[in-house]
């Protein structure tokens, strides 16, 4: 089963989760409420949605929230659902697309192009 896609908020307290390893959801709160500005109520609710999705695990004693996926499978997750969202998941059209843009700086293509030589 692949999980299901994150909202800004649910990336936000993961991010915060990958930076700590497991962790209390007091711990947690306190993070969230130092770096985003986020009530313990917020991000309560926000650690349920993602232990209702699989993205942590939920242990007592304490309400330890433990990640259930790394941050780089996330990334590949998220990054295949874009792919298929905006381009019927053609990995063509979106790197075209990409490269269409304007706003690339030489060294930008560059490296790119030298990503792409590496694989």
């Amino acid at each position: 089963m692949k999980p299901a896609t994150l909202f800004d908020s649910e990336w936000k307290l993961m991010e915060i989760l990958w930076e700590t390893g497991p962790t209390t959801a007091k711990e947690v709160s306190l993070l969230a409420a130092e770096r985003i500005g986020w009530n313990k109520n917020t991000t309560y609710t926000v650690l349920k949605k993602l232990v209702d999705k699989g993205y942590l695990e939920r242990t007592e004693p304490g309400f330890v929230c433990t990640p259930r996926i790394d941050r780089e499978d996330a990334r590949t997750e998220e990054t295949r659902h874009l792919i298929d969202r905006l381009f019927s998941g053609s990995k063509k059209a979106f790197f075209s697309h990409f490269l269409d843009r304007k706003d690339l700086t030489p060294e930008e293509v560059d490296a790119l192009r030298a990503l792409l030589e590496d694989k």
